[in-house]
């Protein structure tokens, strides 16, 4: 079975907005994750928002005010995914293949367990006990550890094709997903959690992704 295969299959329309948690703040933090929502983030958003969110939010922006933001090598990853999606929605396609983000989600017996990793470093862990860990101040062992996750996750990007439906429900128990967002959309394989883990294109990200996870837990601990 080729969990990468799933591309090549058609798939059901779903709404972006998806809640696999009880607490509704971990499902804020699960779709945010994404950046396919602009909605969700103008939600959060106060009247007078400053640099770059005005231009991100606002329905005015041209492309080329977009790729200030993605040019700017102080924004984040989240808002270049955002820009970059403003811009693949308009019809512009982007002038490089960017990787931005690698999002592991793992479908246990007790809840669903995700782990998002950003090009800036910074990292979001959902437990599936629905526990939340927010990392931005990245170190020296977790750039090393985010560093050869990106490395191992673009020669998968490199291999397979961008995803043009609605983002999937998330995967079921016993199931696991790693997705990629991209600057020329969202690309992701899906499979039996032993099917992925041992996948020979896939094990490599999903070991570096379960290093870095286990780094964000531990240094999380020790701030308690």
């Amino acid at each position: 079975m080729d969990p990468f295969n799933f591309f090549e299959k058609p798939s059901e329309q779903v709404n972006t907005l998806i809640n696999p948690y009880k607490d509704t703040t971990a499902n804020q933090i699960y779709n945010l994750l994404f950046c396919d929502n602009l909605d969700l983030y103008k939600a959060h958003s106060k009247e007078s928002t400053p640099y770059p969110w005005d231009i991100i939010l606002s329905e005015s922006s041209s492309v080329a005010d977009l790729q200030k933001v993605i040019d700017d090598s102080s924004s984040e990853s989240r808002m270049k995914v955002l820009a970059y999606n403003r811009q693949l929605a308009s019809g512009h396609k982007p002038g490089k293949k960017e990787l931005l983000a690698v999002i592991v989600e793992v479908g246990l017996d007790d809840g669903l367990d995700v782990l998002a990793s950003f090009s800036d470093g910074s990292a979001r862990y959902i437990n599936h006990t629905e526990k939340i860990v927010i990392w931005e101040m990245a170190d020296e062992k977790s750039n090393e550890l985010t560093e050869d996750l990106f490395l191992k996750s673009q020669n998968i990007v490199n291999q397979i094709g961008a995803w043009d439906k609605p983002r999937r429900p998330a995967p079921t128990t016993g199931n696991a997903r790693i997705t990629f967002l991209v600057s020329d959309g969202l690309y992701f394989g899906e499979g039996p959690i032993n099917v992925l883990f041992n996948d020979q294109l896939a094990s490599p990200a999903l070991t570096s992704a379960t290093y870095l996870m286990q780094y964000l837990i531990e240094k999380s601990l020790e701030t308690k």
